[in-house]
């Protein structure tokens, strides 16, 4: 069809995109369709920013349905003046804008123990990066005037499971924000519409969505999701709580699994890292299976506790061969391969997984997890 022989059709109120792009999450409903996790299509995204109906999900309650008009934060517990906050109030307060990204802990835990996922989706999907805006807490708590004794926050979602974590009072002080807004728009329902918690650089599931209550206290609550759930199993079966931070992790997303090289040739490789203690400081990359490394180049702006995207140059000689890559932060810590990881916390944990991913390039083209 000749495009420049005929009108276009009409604006519309909402953009959307071309029918051709058909990129989109991959649903897990995890036994219940109420709790499920979506995974972020990482093969397909360019840049670091997620967009947010690409943005990876988990629920553990469904997604509810709030009115901004009628929504309440509560902030009480170990302050001088408890405060009750509309949204439009929270809104009013001096607000800042920060890319972060947010991952949760059992991103690839299905890799611990060998190969599952085919595609980066499945392996490395519960990672997303956005431009969020909202009022640093520090402010909030500010207003309510901590008193002796606070050293810990409780924080409480508005859906059916009323999520509930306890954060260090030191780290709320620090970069926390109560957002409102993601990419430029209002958070979606789906991102904890109309305010959640954002914890930069630790397990997602203390970025509490649809938040509604913040109490201050003396100590952690022992809440489920850090005692039953969202705990690091060790070799000798004790739990270890509260480790928050997502280390440094990497990974190749062109050419990934389910990619097929056309044939030998040139190819950039190209890939996400992101860490939870700051910067990424370098990424290396290896074609011959950890034989040898090269350093890659990583794209600006690179962010505090944000997705960097690395690429490097390559010329596949139509052999078989594996590739991965690695990255270090700016704490000087260096990610590890599955067995190092092992060797560290064991074959039991289900957090925290953020070893070297493997890809095997077939003779054929074709790409898959190793």
């Amino acid at each position: 069809m000749d495009t420049t022989k005929q009108q276009g059709g009409p604006a519309t109120a909402h953009g959307a995109r071309s029918p051709a792009e058909t990129s989109a999450r991959l649903v897990d409903p995890l036994g219940d369709p109420r709790s499920t996790q979506s995974l972020t299509p990482l093969q397909d995204l360019h840049g670091i920013i997620t967009p947010s109906g690409l943005h990876f999900e988990r629920h553990h309650a469904g997604v509810p349905q709030i009115k901004p008009e009628a929504h309440r934060l509560l902030l009480h517990g170990l302050v001088n003046d408890a405060k009750i906050f509309t949204v439009e109030d929270i809104k009013r307060f001096p607000a800042t804008t920060k890319n972060y990204f947010i991952e949760c802990s059992g991103n690839g835990y299905r890799e611990w123990n060998g190969p599952i996922g085919q595609s980066v989706q499945e392996t490395h999907g519960l990672t997303s990066c956005s431009e969020w805006t909202g009022v640093p807490l520090k402010h909030l708590l500010g207003e309510a005037h901590i008193a002796p004794g606070a050293a810990w926050v409780v924080a409480e979602g508005a859906d059916g499971a009323a999520m509930t974590r306890s954060v260090p009072l030191d780290k709320c002080l620090d970069d926390v924000l109560v957002a409102y807004a993601q990419n430029g728009e209002m958070l979606r329902p789906e991102q904890g519409y109309p305010l959640r918690l954002l914890v930069p650089g630790w397990e997602g599931n203390i970025s509490v969505k649809w938040l509604r209550r913040l109490k201050v206290v003396d100590r952690p609550y022992q809440t489920r999701e850090e005692t039953s759930k969202y705990t690091d199993l060790m070799p000798d079966g004790s739990a270890k709580q509260f480790t928050f931070v997502m280390h440094a992790k990497s990974v190749i997303t062109y050419p990934s699994g389910k990619h097929k090289l056309p044939g030998p040739g040139f190819y950039e490789i190209r890939g996400l890292a992101w860490s939870g203690r700051g910067r990424i400081t370098r990424v290396e990359v290896s074609t011959d299976d950890g034989a040898s490394w090269q350093e890659c180049r990583l794209q600006g702006p690179v962010l505090d506790k944000c997705h960097t995207r690395f690429s490097c140059d390559w010329r596949w000689q139509g052999k078989a061969t594996i590739i991965q890559s690695r990255c270090t932060d700016e704490s000087g810590y260096r990610q590890s391969t599955r067995t190092e990881l092992q060797a560290a916390q064991g074959k039991l944990p289900s957090y925290h997984y953020n070893a070297i991913q493997r890809w095997r390039i077939d003779a054929s083209g074709e790409a898959s997890n190793v």
